[in-house]
């Protein structure tokens, strides 16, 4: 009896198996989020290590790069609705993969600069914002909705896991063998994950689109309108957007004060935000039952007013042992509630986006998140150097308490469309 109840909580916990065309693309996910988490920190290390680049320069690398790439994304997002959504996957798969290669060939040359950086981070943004939005449409061909929310569980729990294992393996490779060989192993998992799409094989037909239709300047803001149209999406949007740029306007200034005025050296620092990642591992397998069990509504509601009261006890960070525990419990109770909102709030802005307005959608989604967090950044790094850095974070925390007031108020149906004719997929 005790061993059928196991059996039948795991079921619940875990779901039903999503066959083998989901299998390759799981697989090629999870592959492309290791490299990425090996390769963490490796642009900055090889500008300030071999480029000799100042502060202000590795400020420009980390936010510009995005910054433009974000832009860059625009007008992919209309341009890929009415393409293979396969097809678009397995190419920015590979431009990233030839993106970084030319880091480590320039390098063995003699001949890398950190324009080429720059430019490097440029063509990886765009590309990744155009690979998640265009990687939402093919999700939502290949599975039935009833299976959506048991996906993106997988995915949530998947890159949790490459953020748990990455960094520190990632950062024994950079100590023996530098950052370069880091971002060709992360070159190599952008090559292995379009082949593990490819491999998911199947027909996947070209959108309806008409012939004579050309993209106009108008189309690019058709994700924004879509999403602000919505009376369900709308607030999701700010929240989602106000919620990530706060949090993480407030990393460097955390840094700052850990490193800095607190003491801590680097491997505590590292430890802090490494080992409460397992929260976000088991946040996320929580995410389906309590769906099942509670609902999405509510579950989008609880979890994203509790992720937004953790941030502000970082303001009462001391020294020492107490500190790092602090920071450490922080962190695990902020991203416990976020592996359980993640995944449900995936599986509802799919299920609200009509198939033909996916892209263009999580397009701009994504490029409003980045532009957001890069603007806030910026703004509490000013904030940071005039009020100081405990001040600004108190700051940052009294603000995200307000976050849940953008969240959905009230029930929900998903928007009804046809059901994709089988062969489709």
């Amino acid at each position: 009896m005790a061993g059928m109840r196991s059996g039948r909580w795991r079921g619940r916990l875990l779901g039903p198996r999503l066959g083998r065309r989901f299998g390759w693309l799981w697989a090629a996910y999870g592959t492309s989020e290791l490299g990425t988490w090996l390769a963490f920190g490796a642009f900055p290390l090889i500008a300030i290590q071999t480029l000799h680049a100042g502060p202000a320069e590795v400020a420009a690398l980390a936010s510009a790069g995005v910054a433009v790439g974000a832009a860059v994304a625009v007008p992919l997002g209309p341009w890929v609705e009415f393409r293979r959504k396969r097809q678009v996957l397995m190419a920015m798969d590979l431009a990233r993969c030839a993106a970084l290669l030319t880091i480590p060939a320039a390098f063995a040359l003699g001949v890398l600069t950190f324009l080429q950086l720059l430019l490097v981070s440029v063509v990886v943004a765009a590309a990744d914002i155009t690979f998640r939005a265009a990687s939402g449409a093919y999700l939502k061909t290949l599975l039935p909705a009833e299976h959506l929310l048991v996906a993106n569980v997988r995915f949530e729990s998947t890159a949790w896991t490459a953020t748990i294992v990455g960094p520190p393996l990632g950062g024994a490779a950079i100590g023996l063998l530098g950052p370069v060989v880091t971002v060709a192993a992360d070159a190599v998992s952008y090559l292995l994950s379009a082949l593990g799409i490819r491999a998911t094989g199947g027909h996947e037909p070209r959108p309806e689109h008409q012939k004579t239709a050309r993209m106009r300047p108008a189309d690019l803001l058709d994700g924004w309108r879509y999403i602000l149209a919505d009376a369900t999406l709308r607030p999701l949007f700010f929240n989602t957007a106000l919620f990530n740029g706060l949090v993480m306007a407030t990393s460097p200034l955390l840094a700052v004060l850990m490193l800095g005025r607190l003491g801590f050296t680097p491997w505590q620092y590292g430890l802090a935000f490494a080992a409460p990642a397992i929260g976000g591992l088991l946040g996320s397998r929580m995410a389906r039952p309590l769906a099942t069990r509670f609902g999405q509504h509510r579950i989008l509601i609880v979890s994203g007013s509790l992720r937004a009261i953790w941030p502000v006890g970082l303001v009462f960070l001391g020294p020492g042992t107490g500190g790092l525990l602090l920071v450490i419990g922080v962190e695990l109770g902020l991203i416990f509630c976020c592996g359980v909102f993640n995944p449900v709030y995936a599986t509802h802005r799919l299920e609200r986006t009509p198939t033909d307005r996916i892209v263009r959608t999580l397009s701009a989604w994504s490029v409003t998140t980045k532009a957001t967090t890069a603007l806030l950044t910026a703004v509490w790094g000013v904030l940071g150097s005039l009020l100081g850095p405990r001040t600004a974070i108190g700051l940052a925390g009294a603000l995200l308490l307000a976050t849940p007031l953008l969240l959905l108020r009230r029930d929900h149906t998903p928007q009804h469309e046809p059901e994709p004719t089988p062969g489709r997929a």
